[in-house]
């Protein structure tokens, strides 16, 4: 349909102004500043290691969790068998004996027992050895029959966001749907993160939302925090030394969800009037997601004397322009390392487990 349009319009034209030819459009494609790429990942090994893989391993009593402890043949060493009725349901519900802040519980004739991070059958067997002294051939049963140690913080772009309980060890997922939907069109799903310990673990949300990737969908632990950050706060990270000025660059917003090398080099003070810029032909850009990182080496002369086509960032690039010319990315890591551990908190963390923590 638009095809005959097209001829249509041309038709019309020719017919009003004679048919003048017009002078013929050239369109020049420029090439890729890029000179090299190559990709990168953390071991498996080290990501089973800092992830964990709990999913399918016992449940670990915690604080605020409720157990029912009951020793065969000795009915007076159990523990809160029922608690009664339920004010909804009116029917028997099992409550058990609330286990402390601290982790402990107070058992008869044991006294303290800490049972945070047992699991029911290790805490079944220690019960049976400790009870030994004062019975004979104690068998005990332990149930763990509400869970409240259960819990997650989700931040972020959730349209429930907040502190939420489970009943049951959760996946990443399964946390998704504790705190309802999340809002795509306003989240970064390239800088949102799983904390632990104080620590970002390399999970790739997109890979995990917009691809499927279930290999990104690793069992949470209690007391992780979520956070899906808005797109309002993308920015990438430019490092560099100019000579005669030292080291200079800093963190750079992206605007309207774009940010291209160039502009980053200006704003972080790589000002191109400047006689030397140090080696923009050798611009090194680290981008990383989860567990895996494309490194380039971009020509961004090039760039700037319109010979190569604009280089867009993404959230979370580190960008660094040696002094000169470098062989290899084991040089340049040597020079960037010292300036990236003053901004660790902020970077990806991929190039935190991977450059940093080493």
């Amino acid at each position: 349909m638009y095809f005959f349009l097209l001829v249509g319009v041309v038709t019309l034209g020719c017919c009003n102004f004679g048919c003048a030819s017009s002078p013929p459009v050239t369109v020049k494609y420029l090439p890729s500043a890029v000179v090299s790429r190559t990709t990168d990942r953390l071991d498996p090994a080290l990501m089973a290691e800092i992830v964990g893989s709990e999913a399918d391993a016992p449940y670990r009593v915690g604080p605020g969790d409720s157990l029912l402890v009951a020793v065969y043949g000795h009915p007076e060493l159990s523990i809160a068998t029922y608690a009664g009725a339920s004010v909804t349901s009116q029917t028997t519900r099992l409550a058990g004996l609330v286990v402390d802040n601290d982790g402990t519980i107070q058992f008869p004739l044991i006294g303290s027992v800490q049972v945070a991070g047992k699991s029911s059958n290790e805490l079944r067997i220690f019960l049976e050895k400790e009870l030994a002294s004062f019975i004979n051939d104690p068998k005990v049963t332990v149930q763990v029959v509400i869970t409240r140690s259960l819990r997650y913080s989700l931040i972020g772009q959730f349209s429930e966001p907040g502190l939420k309980f489970s009943d049951r060890p959760v996946r990443l997922l399964d946390a998704f749907s504790l705190g309802g939907t999340i809002a795509l069109e306003k989240a970064s799903l390239r800088t949102a993160y799983v904390a632990r310990d104080g620590k970002r673990l390399p999970v790739d949300f997109r890979r995990l939302v917009l691809d499927g990737d279930l290999s990104q969908n690793i069992p949470l632990r209690t007391g992780d925090v979520v956070v899906v950050p808005d797109r309002t706060s993308d920015q990438a990270f430019v490092f560099g030394a100019a000579t005669g000025s030292g080291q200079r660059g800093g963190a750079v917003p992206f605007v309207n969800g774009r940010l291209n090398i160039l502009q980053a080099l200006a704003l972080t003070g790589f000002a191109f009037r400047d006689h030397v810029q140090g080696s923009l032909s050798s611009t090194h850009v680290i981008r990383s997601s989860g567990d895996q990182a494309e490194l380039f080496v971009v020509d961004a002369q090039r760039i700037l004397d319109g010979e190569a086509a604009p280089f867009e960032l993404a959230p979370g690039d580190v960008v660094y322009v040696p002094a000169t010319a470098l062989a290899n990315w084991s040089e340049v890591m040597q020079e960037i390392v010292p300036t990236l551990q003053a901004v660790s908190g902020v970077l990806t963390p991929f190039v935190d487990i991977k450059y940093l923590s080493q």
